[in-house]
């Protein structure tokens, strides 16, 4: 009945049956709810899943953090660059939500396809242009009237900034980014068809006193080639066969490689803090130690060996004898 306008008379009989039992309230409820259509919108198709979306998410958490130590070492203030959402909508839609006047930069990424387009807030930028001429970071909105020395200056900074992507997609591609378009008017930049589904990554900036949003556009052309490799499943397998044993194999050479403090203690004493407050030159403090006992070897100050001095060539040396098993946190 939905969408109807009943007359009086029919209004009455429908309270009639309702009172005399002959209908149910219920069962018309449930038969709405039956009849109802989801609607679905073919210029919001969803393309990927929420298990890729949150792989993608996790992949620009890392990003995010790359840019913050990038940016703190380059500007030399407090920043801060973490990830807000991640969402997938049509490339138009994209468009119109951010401003009319803005700094676009367009990257290349082979070897995946199409381009990958990253959005700061000129609110952001500027503040980053200051400090990186040696402002204080003071951030004033004149996109549209950027000079080229200004242009090449953001562009150049957000040139090396992007490089860190490499490094955070290393464990699904390894791609080459590298800045091919500098725009500020997004009417003018064409990626992608408009209907076209893009994943944008919205982080939330702050720059010293100043914040904003750096957003990341990725088209589904770029993605489309490495979808298989957007799951748990894949991430878990790929680093337990192929990055764990690299990684161990790294760690276990910078560890034979270390440097340990290895300390032979010759024996110990204890004294009153008067006594030590009045120790002059040519003083004799007696030690706990027999001549004829061994000493203790310590490494980072936990006995692990026991030996005896000696001397080898010209040189001082200690003797291990055995390995020390005095305590529970005491290992061979």
């Amino acid at each position: 009945m939905s969408g109807e306008v009943l007359s009086q008379n029919e209004i009455d009989a429908l309270l009639s049956a309702l009172s005399t039992g002959e209908m149910n309230a219920e069962d018309i409820k449930k038969e709405e709810e039956a009849r109802k259509v989801k609607v679905y919108d073919f210029k919001r198709a969803l393309r990927f899943s929420k298990d890729q979306i949150r792989s993608l998410t996790r992949t620009h958490e890392n990003f995010a953090r790359l840019l913050t130590t990038f940016f703190s070492a380059q500007l030399r203030t407090y920043v801060q660059i973490s990830v807000a959402s991640a969402d997938q909508i049509p490339y138009e839609e994209f468009i119109r939500s951010i401003p009319k006047m803005t700094i676009l930069n367009v990257f290349e990424v082979p070897p995946l396809e199409g381009r990958i387009l990253m959005e700061i807030n000129p609110n952001i930028a500027y503040a980053m242009m200051d400090r990186v001429m040696g402002g204080k970071g003071t951030s004033v909105n004149k996109v549209e009237n950027l000079t080229e020395i200004e242009k090449r200056i953001m562009s150049n900074l957000f040139d090396r900034a992007f490089e860190n992507y490499r490094e955070a997609w290393s464990n699904m591609v390894d791609i080459e980014p590298f800045l091919s378009e500098f725009e500020v008017n997004p009417q003018f930049l064409q990626m992608v068809s408009p209907n076209e589904t893009v994943v944008v990554i919205s982080m939330n900036t702050t720059i010293g006193d100043a914040s904003g949003m750096i957003n990341l556009c990725i088209p589904h052309v770029a993605l489309e080639p490495i979808i298989p490799k957007l799951s748990v499943h894949y991430l878990m397998q790929s680093n337990n066969k192929e990055k764990e044993p690299a990684q161990t194999e790294l760690m276990e050479r910078k560890l034979k490689s270390a440097s340990i403090p290895l300390v032979a203690q010759l024996g110990s004493s204890e004294i009153t803090i008067e006594d030590f407050l009045s120790l002059d030159k040519g003083d004799i403090i007696p030690l706990v130690q027999g001549i004829n006992e061994p000493i203790k070897i310590n490494i980072e100050g936990t006995t692990k060996f026991l030996g005896q001095p000696g001397v080898v060539g010209k040189k001082m040396a200690i003797q291990i004898l055995e390995v020390f098993r005095g305590g529970d946190d005491d290992s061979e």
